[in-house]
This record gives structure tokens, C-alpha cells and sequence, in this order.
């Protein structure tokens, strides 16, 4: 949704994911440096993750605009799986040179091996962050989304604006 909506506005999409895991997918140390400058910038997209790693501090205050998808447990769980399973089996490089481990790590109960599990224990999270975001940024333009259908006909009704 954030690179389609910096297509569709004319935005720079800077992937958080691309900042945040360095090779061997270790945390790199200038990561909030990094969202600090490009979130310094006028105009930028990006995903609203990392928020216990700090850079939710900086890009809150900052953004105009977020944009929830909201999604069953089932839609996530599936696009996780497919997208998961897709580059596993393909080696796809990801960021700085990482790549997704063995599709058997979806068998791991640890979330911190498999995205899986992690998505069981975070699914949802934001309806109880979200209030408290919004009170903090009182500023901040919410739009949720619950179906991938109602994000799509929501983006093709925005507006496309000119690059300059």
C-alpha cells in the first residue's frame, strides 16, 4: 500500500524493512538515523512499523496520513504464507543482501523465527495501539481499510497528483 500510494501521490516510498535489517538481517545501528532524515523530508510514504524500535517517535509527529489495513486473520495469514513461501523457495535477496530462510522455519513456534507466529502474537495490535496514537498526534488523518477490496477501490478513487 505505501509504494501504490507514493505511485498514485508522487511520494518517495523508502522501505522501513531496507533500513532496519543490515546483513544477516543484525539491526543496523544508524536505522533511526535513517528514518530521522528521510522523515525530515517534505514529502514521503513509508510503512508504519518498527514502532517499539523508535520510529514511531519520528514518524507520528510527522506524518499527515495513516492508512490501516485492518484485515482478517485469514487474509493476513494467507498473503504472509504465500509471500513467505514465494521467497523461500526462490532465494529471493531482500535487504542488504538477506534472504528468507527455510520455509521449515514456519514450522518454529518462536516468533521470532517465523513470521507465522509472530503474526499470531501481534495480529490486531493496533486496535488497542491505535487509540493511543491518535491521542498523541491529534493531527493525524486515519483512514482504515478492512478488506483488500475496500484498499483498492479507496486508492483508484484518490486523486493522481503530478510529480512536480
Amino acid at each position: 500500500m505505501a509504494r501504490a500510494l507514493g505511485d498514485r501521490w508522487a511520494l518517495r516510498h523508502t522501505e522501513i524493512d531496507a533500513l532496519y535489517h543490515g546483513p544477516n538481517w543484525v539491526p543496523r545501528p544508524e536505522f533511526l538515523a535513517d528514518v530521522e532524515r528521510f522523515a525530515g523530508e517534505e514529502r514521503w510514504v513509508t510503512e508504519w512499523q518498527y514502532i517499539s524500535k523508535g520510529a514511531g517517535e519520528i514518524l507520528e509527529p510527522r506524518a499527515q496520513l495513516a492508512v490501516w489495513l485492518d484485515y482478517s486473520r485469514s487474509v493476513v495469514r494467507w498473503r504472509l504464507f504465500r509471500r513467505t513461501f514465494a521467497r523461500s523457495f526462490a532465494r529471493k535477496s531482500l535487504w542488504n543482501g538477506n534472504r528468507e530462510g527455510s520455509v521449515w522455519r514456519m514450522f518454529s513456534r518462536n516468533p521470532e523465527r517465523n513470521i507465522l507466529a509472530w503474526q499470531t502474537k501481534t495480529m490486531h495490535s493496533w486496535r488497542a495501539k491505535m487509540p493511543a496514537a491518535l491521542a498523541r498526534n491529534p493531527h493525524l488523518t486515519v483512514v482504515r481499510l478492512r478488506t483488500p477490496r475496500e484498499a483498492r477501490n479507496w486508492l483508484a478513487g484518490l486523486p493522481i497528483r503530478d510529480p512536480r
